[in-house]
């Protein structure tokens, strides 16, 4: 049984493997070069496809930087404001099939396109009063809305997430086409007000139950074992 979600018969686990060596199918690499999707240090690829030309001050400028910030500065040079808001494409794959857990500053308003996946969310910003640890979420993106899976969702700033890819189908082996999702952060994203989720935070974070359920979903550089 699931420690994360009760209800699920089995622990969190990945149902494919990255493979960063293969090379995609004539597809799945047909919609890359379509969309114009390249290597996200996340996982999985993505696509800016636009960036508000309208600035806003910067909401983040006194709030404390990220130790392990994925950039120190912004593409624009300017840390005083922020695009309003920036949209990308990104996309999962069976070679290329997780999303590292990681956080933006930003809130981050999700889309599907098409394919299935699944989110886990680190609340790090709701502490158990208990046990002094973050709560954990977990959900399916997916058309089957009748099942609970969502087309839409958001995720707040300050959370971690990790995401993986399903079966297009439950029970039926395989994914035809990957997961093809849109994302749109506000204020617009900057990888200065990104990190990914050490191991000392994970650890910080979560029970040690959650910790054996879902440390598979640190990025390999994030000093794990």
């Amino acid at each position: 049984m699931s420690k994360i979600d009760p209800s699920l018969p089995h622990p969190l686990s990945a149902i494919f493997h990255p493979s960063p060596s293969s090379t995609e199918p004539p597809r799945i690499q047909s919609l890359l070069t379509s969309l114009s999707l390249e290597p996200h240090p996340e996982g999985g690829y993505f696509h800016e496809t636009d960036r508000d030309p309208f600035l806003v001050p910067n909401p983040f400028k006194d709030s404390p930087a990220a130790a392990n910030a994925t950039a120190t500065s912004t593409s624009s040079k300017d840390d005083n404001t922020r695009s309003a808001s920036t949209s990308i494409y990104y996309y999962l794959t069976p070679k290329t099939p997780m999303g590292y857990f990681h956080r933006n500053k930003g809130r981050t308003i999700h889309t599907l396109h098409k394919g299935r996946g699944r989110y886990v969310i680190i609340h790090a910003d709701e502490m158990s009063a208990q046990e002094g640890k973050a709560r954990v979420e977990t959900f399916v993106v997916g058309q089957d809305v009748a099942k609970g899976e969502r087309l839409q969702w958001v995720v707040e700033g300050g959370k971690f997430k990790a995401t993986f890819l399903l079966e297009d189908e439950d029970g039926k082996e395989g994914s035809r086409e990957g997961l093809l999702i849109s994302e749109t952060v506000v204020p617009g994203f900057e990888f200065a007000d990104h990190d990914f989720c050490t191991k000392e935070v994970f650890e910080e974070l979560l029970t040690p139950e959650h910790q054996a359920e879902l440390k598979w979903l640190l990025h390999p550089n994030s000093g794990s074992k």
